[in-house]
């Protein structure tokens, strides 16, 4: 019973807090790697006391296993998705402080849902046929819920783009590695890494203040308390044994929360495709978890 929630609640208050976070990102002052950096420090000094709790204050253990092995193996996963996320979300911070608007950049980012089971053939993962007609309605849905102005692509669309592409390669990361390694840790690790990559990014490319950090303090705290310490580290724990195109699926629920945000906090009036987007959407997730060819392969033994 906690696996069948685990899998299919985590990753939706995943999609709800980062849902919210797109207001947060799109009123960034601080430059893109600057911004990240921070966020990442802030999730990482979050989850060291979470980690501290469960390992009961054994200093030895909190960022290592029982042995060499599986200690090792945890430093490459957290530092393979740390690598992996610190690219993706510094291209999508980039590309919404260049102006693309929340709306598409959410519908952007979410295509990492078409990505991840194309890329999951070649890595010989099966995708049932109910999954791959949930992605068809889930990209349907998310254009209808995002895209309110027509479809042009800019400079600042492709780094969105782009951040997709290696979102959907993050999510495959943690898929061969959330089976292997304990989930908190490996996102603790993984946040490390995102502030070392992101802080060298800053000071080569940037010119990091204090000022412009404290500027945007709310956010940071959102983003590295919620979005990423308590967000990312669901998505890992959910991805454990799971289906990475299921998973995606669920957390493209993001677009529809992001929408709901806004009509809440922004006093946003829904646009009635956006009722069609959400309606599509929550269909395509529903749909993604009925087990149907379980259903047929039943049906078939029992008419014979």
């Amino acid at each position: 019973m906690f696996d069948k929630a685990r899998r299919s609640v985590f990753p939706i208050l995943a999609a709800l807090i980062w849902g919210v976070a797109f207001v947060a990102q799109k009123n960034n002052t601080a430059g893109a790697l600057t911004f990240n950096m921070s966020r990442s420090v802030v999730a990482f000094l979050f989850l060291l006391p979470v980690i501290a709790l469960f390992t009961r204050g054994d200093v030895r253990h909190i960022l290592s296993e029982n042995t060499r092995r599986d200690t090792a193996m945890l430093w490459i996963g957290g530092v393979s998705c740390g690598t992996a996320l610190s690219v993706a979300t510094y291209l999508q911070q980039l590309g919404l402080d260049s102006g693309t608007e929340a709306g598409k950049a959410s519908f952007l980012t979410a295509m990492y849902i078409v990505l991840v089971p194309v890329f999951g053939l070649f890595l010989k993962k099966k995708v049932p046929f109910n999954v791959w007609i949930s992605v068809c309605i889930s990209v349907g849905g998310l254009y209808l819920l995002c895209v309110k102005n027509g479809f042009s692509v800019r400079p600042s669309d492709m780094l969105i783009a782009a951040c997709s592409v290696v979102f959907a390669v993050h999510i495959l990361v943690i898929d061969h590695f959330s089976a292997r390694c304990n989930g908190i840790k490996l996102s603790c690790i993984q946040f490390l890494t995102c502030a070392v990559l992101s802080g060298i990014g800053a000071f080569i490319f940037e010119e990091p203040e204090f000022s412009a950090i404290t500027q945007n303090l709310g956010a940071v705290l959102y983003l590295g308390i919620g979005s990423s310490g308590i967000a990312y580290t669901l998505q890992i724990i959910a991805q454990k044994n799971a289906n990475p195109t299921v998973l995606t699926i669920l957390l493209s629920m993001e677009s529809v929360f992001g929408v709901i945000a806004g009509a809440i906090h922004l006093h946003e009036v829904l646009l009635p495709r956006e009722y069609i987007g959400c309606a599509l959407v929550l269909c395509a997730v529903i749909l993604a978890q009925l087990p149907l060819e379980k259903w047929i392969r039943k049906n078939r033994r029992v008419k014979s």
